[in-house]
């Protein structure tokens, strides 16, 4: 090669560069926040081209614009839907603070917050499951199953059971699972052949098959878990349906084992919890279910069951939306307690509001604690949340360690003694931006007191790590936390 063509070829790649850094300052912060700008920008301008492959294909966090006009024109009909709702009756004695919490809820998510239920709590792995499968039993006209995963294996073999006997019944059954996540599963092939084989009506969420015209940022998952029978029960929380280890060869060589919670509901919530499953039906299958069979009047099932005098707005979030729902209710939730905090989370990676919004609940003088696990599955992750202790640690917040070889996955908010969230949203970024979640808000002091027993059990059988442990911990794990941290913000 001679001189002239070298200094051409280097001439070129060095104006090829400039362009995409200039490029890059241009494009990358426009509506993004300014810790993932800065960590896109850094990316880009310490390994360009890699950089800027890495954000053509997934630094866009929302859906395509035909997804999102989608979700716009799900909320109009969600608006219409659940319009026949009593809407609770004693919100005159709510908190301001609670009633503007509500209203925010309301106009981001479309759903109403509804009096009379009852919510139970389920902390057995395999009881839940198999709670579950019981009320699939005593379906009459439909079943609604969405999970981020779903697996056949000897754990959720009485729940795929209950599912084939509902068909036989004449009961519609329809299934939603999430494309990528389930396909990762050992046994994803016998899972899918047992959907078919049992014959109920199941589709994959977010498909990620580009040569079929079904494509969007391959890491944007459906996240949610939930199952509603006949409208007269739901069920929602932090589980999959998959076996305590997921099916994994690696998760069983670690002993790795996973702990949830999941809530039982009844009353005019399950028409709320139903009204997400079908919106996901509608944005993926194209078929919006509105037949007096399916959505009845079911909410008569606020009967015996529902004497607790609770009440309960569902919350669902995700990137089809122009906010981060989600994100929004935890902020106001934090910043609206008066004695205490207690977040459970298994993947802890907050964005800055969020650590501002903990860290000065504490200098308020409350109680705050957080709950994770001693260990992770993920290794970024649990590099990147670990990053976070010694902030909340010198701030005065508790940190209890759930201890290996359990994943404590469960995720739960909790305020004072009367105020709690449950569902699938963990308190991270990803979970902000990148997945579709549901939660639910609950008020009332008994179930807020059913919560504090969870978390009593989770100190008992944990530990508190301490400022003074914290600070022995050697330089080169705080290095990848540090790290890890920095790769978290590419969103």
């Amino acid at each position: 090669m001679s001189a002239e063509l070298a200094n051409l070829i280097g001439g070129i790649v060095v104006l090829v560069d400039l362009a995409i850094r200039i490029a890059a300052l241009i494009i990358v912060p426009r509506d993004r926040k300014p810790t993932a700008a800065m960590a896109w920008l850094l990316a880009i301008f310490l390994i360009p081209f890699v950089g800027i492959v890495l954000f053509l294909l997934i630094g866009n966090v929302k859906l395509s614009k035909r997804r999102r006009e989608r979700q716009v024109e799900i909320d109009r009909i969600l608006e219409e839907d659940v319009d026949e709702l009593q809407p609770a009756t004693d919100a005159a004695t709510w908190p301001t603070w609670f009633r503007t919490v509500v209203e925010q809820n309301a106009r981001l998510g479309a759903l109403p917050a509804v009096p009379g239920d009852s919510a139970r709590l389920f902390g057995d792995y395999e009881g839940s499951i198999d709670a579950m499968a019981a009320d699939i039993d005593t379906a009459e006209r439909y079943v609604h199953v969405e999970f981020y995963i779903i697996a056949f294996d000897d754990v959720t073999k009485g729940f795929f059971a209950a599912m084939e006997r509902a068909v036989q019944r004449g009961v519609t059954v329809r299934v939603l699972l999430d494309h990528v996540a389930s396909k990762r599963v050992s046994v994803h092939e016998a899972t899918f052949a047992e959907l078919d084989r049992i014959g109920v009506q199941w589709h994959f969420l977010l498909p990620l098959k580009p040569l079929k015209g079904r494509y969007e940022r391959p890491d944007l998952r459906n996240h949610r878990k939930l199952v509603v029978v006949d409208g007269r029960v739901a069920y929602t929380g932090s589980q999959n349906l998959i076996s305590r280890d997921y099916d994994s060869p690696k998760n069983q060589k670690r002993g790795l084992m996973w702990q949830e919670l999941v809530v039982r509901t009844t009353g005019p919530v399950v028409r709320s919890v139903d009204a997400v499953f079908r919106s996901d039906w509608y944005a993926e299958v194209d078929e919006w279910i509105d037949d007096e069979k399916t959505v009845g009047r079911a909410v008569e099932a606020a009967s015996a069951e529902a004497s607790a005098g609770l009440v309960c707005q569902v919350v669902p979030s995700g990137p089809a939306y122009a906010t981060e729902n989600n994100l929004r209710l935890f902020l106001s939730l934090v910043a609206s307690a008066q004695e205490r905090v207690i977040i459970t989370s298994p993947y802890f990676v907050p964005d800055e509001a969020m650590i501002y919004a903990i860290t000065s609940a504490k200098l308020r003088g409350l109680d705050v604690q957080l709950f994770v696990s001693e260990l992770g599955d993920q290794g970024s992750v649990w590099h990147a949340q670990r990053s976070y202790y010694g902030t909340l640690l010198r701030a005065g917040v508790r940190i209890w360690l759930y201890p290996a070889p359990y994943i404590l996955h469960a995720k739960h908010l909790s305020i004072d003694d009367d105020v709690a969230v449950i569902g699938s949203s963990n308190m991270d970024i990803r979970s902000f931006n990148l997945n579709f979640e549901i939660s639910l808000l609950v008020r009332g002091a008994s179930f807020v007191a059913d919560m504090r027993e969870v978390e009593e059990e989770y100190r008992r059988i944990g530990r508190e790590l301490t400022l003074e442990e914290w600070e022995k911990e050697p330089l080169s794990a705080t290095f990848l936390d540090g790290v890890a941290r920095l790769t978290s913000a590419l969103q």
